[in-house]
């Protein structure tokens, strides 16, 4: 009897050892691994932040940013891009130059994700963006009251493809100063239909 009752303790000690520990719930959100909300769940290298049972992701600068959606089958996490402050065309992280990720951290930002830019200077027609009057961005600042600051500004779109750098959108005084994002957009998506959001993917611990 002792014997059996050895073995099964030493069976559970293997199970508990190989099963990754997850964080608690965060309000709705089900954190999964290796996602972590605190030092003792999760792995570290995952961090993210379990604020007023609302989960954030911090960038390499410091800004905050709401995380909406979380999809642990593909890797991916969702934040909210920046609010353009109202009756002008900053971004709420200008002062921080756009969103910067930490290149040591096993977070990048996706090829799926569509950025539109306002309020550029001329020297933003030299990269290869959609500036024209057909660009969507010129959507956004007719229909979409945030953007509304954003009015006769040159703006632009593009798609952050893989040749891009995947840590950073940058904005700044004397280039664009303003920016939204959308995922998965493809271009006949009417403007009810955008699916505003930043997308994250995370390296594999393994």
């Amino acid at each position: 009897m002792i014997l059996l009752q050895l073995f099964l303790l030493s069976i559970g000690l293997v199970i508990n050892a190989s099963t990754p520990n997850s964080c608690s719930n965060c309000g709705d959100f089900v954190v999964p691994y290796p996602l972590s909300t605190n030092e003792n769940c999760g792995d570290k290298r995952y961090k993210i932040y379990c604020n007023d049972e609302e989960l954030e992701f911090l960038s390499a600068t410091g800004t905050y940013y709401k995380i909406l959606r979380i999809d642990p089958s593909a890797n991916k996490l969702v934040i909210r891009p920046p609010l353009i402050l109202k009756n002008t065309c900053y971004s709420s992280d200008l002062l921080m130059g756009g969103l910067l990720l930490d290149e040591s951290l096993p977070f990048n930002i996706s090829t799926h994700n569509t950025v539109l830019l306002f309020n550029c200077t001329s020297n933003i027609l030299q990269s290869p963006l959609n500036c024209t009057s057909n660009s969507i961005c010129r959507q956004f600042e007719k229909n979409v009251e945030e953007g509304s600051g954003c009015m006769n500004t040159l703006c632009c779109h593009y798609l952050k493809d893989s040749a891009m750098n995947s840590h950073k959108i940058r904005v700044r005084i004397g280039s664009c100063t303003s920016y939204t994002c959308l995922v998965g957009f493809t271009p006949d998506d009417p403007l009810e239909t955008w699916n505003y959001g930043i997308e994250l993917q995370w390296l594999s611990p393994n």
